[in-house]
Formats: structure tokens, C-alpha cells, sequence
């Protein structure tokens, strides 16, 4: 669906915004469908990305690509959350130089510089920023997490001073009485080295400086879900803050999935009871620890005698290059449950027959799921996800944290409250409310998402 209002379109040539996101899926995604907004606006649109994790062009006939060599094209996306945070750090480094180069030479073509408007970049891109701002090109900031996660950002100097980081074990359960409703555990974190803290420290000083240095800031996220996040967030950056989401609902991302989705679920959802189906799936990069958290999954599931669409990649299982179910699962759950590799995510969430969502609460998960009125079982497992399970369970009271070590017994319990109990119908009424707020955001010209989306193009056309 195009946004109305004003556009970009003149009677000469369209200014032309310029994207460059973080490459990897949860990434990927959410700045593909801001493109897809922006283009329903008339601009035109150019996106630079690295080599590593390409989107297809042929999926998006309708903008420049631009590849960037990253130093790390042909990797394996199966890292540990220390080796992503260490990629950010070389896709900047890396990229800088070839950058410079395809930028200068797009804004020395002919009409090129008067064109451009602006950069759109991933927050995490700072050196990339400034390649642009070097060049003329005015920068904008996007973050694909939630509003709530930047205050982590923010915040994370006084974390450090108060004491709360790097956290100590005994610690996990404290208050955050600073940053509500955080415990210590919900705190972006790394590990508890100090090598894996000072990693931590740099990326966000750097993302936040990201922000703070552009000409305006893009959340994914929308007022009536995070009213007093984005307050703060505009009191902190002093630049303006632009809450346009839930972008996938202005512009899906089916065509820029990296994985090749399995759309047969969808006719074998067909045949399911209406909020009968736990919907199972940990994003593109989120793992399991090993063969056992795998194996106590799988019994969980087959007990609970819940019907199941499970998304069980083939690197699920951390170190492995092919998860491996039990024996004698297939024969136990013969009949009510589906594994694919990899679903169409938007549409699955979006079917009568899924009731309940098992998830590592990614932000684009969390607000598909949120989207969608589909309450949530949440397992985090880095970065944002726990913040986002936080809010999930404690704030929106929309789903259940699932704490601890993973045990089949445990996890059944779990499925059977959400899925078959009173309270989890009374949570599934709540997230049918979250979905009419989402609704409301993007339904007219006079609702939230769209008027911040005004907004934006006309400060997109000021630069």
C-alpha cells in the first residue's frame, strides 16, 4: 500500500535517495521497505550494499544496485554474536574506500550531485556516514531496532558508571531503575570479558554518534507501542525523529528474503483449526547452543500436542551444519505438525490458523507477530531480543518469557499456557489490541506512521 501525501516527483528528473544497509537479514529488510516507501513517493532510489549477503537486484527492477566489497563476500552467516559485532566493525572499515569511490562517481554523472538528496544508512555504518557528509550528501540515520533498544544505546555510559555493566551473574535479576522496565539481564550485552564489553561500548558510542551527527533519524516502530521511548529518544538525539512503522505493512519484504521461502505451508495452514498452530522460527541468524537444546525443543513440542509450522534451519544448532531432529519425532508428531527451512513469515503470522508464536524476538519478528494480534513464547538470544522479551512478556503482556535452561517438561507447560489456557486467551485479546493500535498507525492520511511519513519526505526535500 503507497503512503498518500506529497511526493518527490518534479517535472524534471526525481531526487534520488541513496540506501546502505547493515548486510544481514534483519537488516536488509527493513531499509528495502523504506526504499519501497520512498519510491511510492516519487523518488528514485539508489541502494549501495556489500557484497556479502547481496540482495537481488532482479527483485527490485526498479532501483540502482550498487556492490561494495566488503572483505568478507562468501562468509558463512552461520558466526557467533562476537564475530557479527566484529563484522559491523570491517563492513565499515572494509567498505570505505570502494564507497568513496562508486559514491563520487555517481555524484559526478551528469546531474548527479543536483539529484541526489540524501543517504540513508544503518545506524551501525558510521564510517560510511561520513564518507558522505565528506561529499556533500546530507545523512540520515536508520535503526531497525525498536525505540526502547537506542535508549540502551544511550544509556550506555551511565550503565557503566552505575555499575550494572558488564554484568555480573549475580546481578541478572536486578532493576534497572534508571531504564524501566529493564533488568540487568535485558541489557544489550556481548558476554562479560572485558574485550566483549569494550567491543559492546564501541559499537553503540558509534551508533549512537551515527544518529546524533545526521540530519534526521528513522525508527521502524510506531507512537501507540513505544509513546514514551520515542519521547525520550527525541529528547536525547536532538535531531529529528521520524517513527514511520510498521514498515512491512507499507511495503512487504518478500522479495528481499536471502532464503528461499516454502510457500506450501501456507495451503497446509488452509487445512488447520482456526489459532490452533504454534508457529515456530529464530530468525536468520539466532542458534541453538547444541544437539540437546535441539532434542529438548523437539519433546516439547511433540508433548504438548499443539500443531506446529516449524522453521528449523539447516545451522539452527550452533556448530553444526545440518540440524537433526530426534528419532522418533516424526512418528509422534505424524499428522499436526510441518518443518520447513525457511516461510514466508508475514503471511504465516497473518493466517487464522496460527495462534501462538515461539520466537527469538527480533524487532522485525516482534513486529510482524505484533502486526499480526498473534501472542508470543519468547527465547531470546542476543543483542535486542532480550529487551524485546521484556517488553513482550512484562510490559505488553502479550506473550511468555521462556527463562532458564531449555527441558522438555518445561517447554510444554509453556506451550500448553499459551496456546490452551485461559491466560493465554486473555493474552492473545491483549495482542489483538497491540494489532488495532498497529492498524490505527498506518490507516489514513491523519494517523500517525503516515503523517511522519509527510514529514520525513518533505525533510528529505529540505535537505
Amino acid at each position: 500500500m503507497a503512503p498518500e501525501g506529497n511526493t518527490a516527483s518534479t517535472s524534471g528528473p526525481s531526487r534520488r535517495v541513496l540506501l546502505f544497509p547493515l548486510p544481514y537479514q534483519g537488516h536488509i529488510n527493513p531499509m528495502l521497505q523504506l526504499a519501497g516507501l520512498l519510491s511510492a513517493r516519487g523518488f528514485a532510489i539508489t541502494v549501495f550494499h556489500a557484497v556479502f549477503n547481496a540482495p537481488d537486484p532482479s527483485r527490485h527492477p526498479a532501483y540502482d544496485f550498487v556492490p561494495v566489497p566488503d572483505g568478507m563476500s562468501g562468509g558463512s552467516t552461520d558466526m557467533a554474536v562476537k564475530v557479527n559485532v566484529e563484522h559491523i566493525f570491517t563492513v565499515n572499515s572494509s567498505c570505505e574506500a570502494p564507497f568513496r569511490e562508486s559514491l563520487a562517481a555517481l555524484l559526478e554523472a551528469p546531474g548527479g550531485r543536483d539529484n541526489v538528496a540524501c543517504l540513508v544508512a544503518d545506524a551501525q555504518l558510521l564510517t560510511l556516514m561520513d564518507v558522505a557528509r565528506q561529499q556533500g550528501v546530507p545523512t540520515l540515520a536508520l535503526r531497525t531496532g525498536s525505540a526502547a533498544c537506542f535508549r540502551n544505546f544511550t544509556a550506555y555510559p551511565m550503565l557503566c558508571h552505575k555499575g550494572y555493566l558488564p554484568a555480573q551473574e549475580s546481578q541478572l535479576d536486578e532493576p534497572v531503575a534508571e531504564l524501566p522496565p529493564y533488568r540487568v539481564r535485558d541489557l544489550m550485552a556481548i558476554g562479560r570479558s572485558h574485550q566483549e564489553h569494550e567491543l559492546m561500548r564501541k559499537l553503540m558510542s558509534r551508533a549512537v554518534e551515527a544518529v546524533r551527527t545526521s540530519s534526521g533519524f528513522i525508527l521502524n516502530t510506531f507512537d501507540a507501542l513505544e509513546t514514551d521511548d520515542l519521547m525520550a529518544t527525541r529528547r536525547d538525539v536532538a535531531v529529528p525523529v521520524f517513527d514511520i512503522g510498521p514498515l512491512h505493512k507499507f511495503s512487504p519484504a518478500a522479495s528481499s528474503s536471502l532464503l528461499q521461502q516454502d510457500r506450501g505451508c501456507l495451503e497446509w495452514l488452509d487445512a488447520q483449526a482456526p489459532a490452533s498452530v504454534l508457529y515456530i522460527s529464530f530468525g536468520s541468524l539466532a542458534s541453538m547452543r547444541g544437539a540437546a537444546d535441539l532434542a529438548e525443543s523437539a519433546w516439547g513440542i511433540a508433548n504438548s500436542g499443539q500443531p506446529f509450522l516449524w522453521v528449523l534451519r539447516s545451522d539452527l544448532v550452533s556448530g553444526v551444519t545440518q540440524a537433526t531432529l530426534p528419532d522418533g519425532f516424526d512418528a509422534a508428531t505424524r499428522d499436526r505438525g510441518m518443518i520447513v527451512s525457511w516461510a514466508p513469515q508475514e503471511e504465516v503470522l497473518e493466517h487464522a490458523a496460527v495462534g501462538g508464536f515461539w520466537t527469538h524476538c527480533g524487532w522485525n519478528s516482534t513486529l510482524e507477530s505484533v502486526c499480526a494480534g498473534v501472542p508470543m513464547l519468547c527465547r531470546p538470544c542476543f543483542g535486542d531480543q532480550m529487551g524485546n522479551a521484556r517488553y513482550i512478556d512484562h510490559v505488553w503482556r502479550a506473550g511468555i518469557a521462556l527463562d532458564g535452561e531449555l527441558e522438555r517438561g518445561k517447554l510444554e507447560a509453556a506451550i500448553r499456557r499459551l496456546m490452551q489456557s485461559k491466560e493465554g486467551q486473555e493474552m492473545r485479546e491483549r495482542a489483538q489490541e497491540l494489532r488495532r493500535k498497529a492498524a490505527e498507525a498506518i490507516s489514513d492520511a491523519g494517523s500517525s506512521s503516515r503523517l511522519n511519513i509527510d514529514q520525513l519526505v518533505n525533510h528529505i526535500l529540505s535537505l
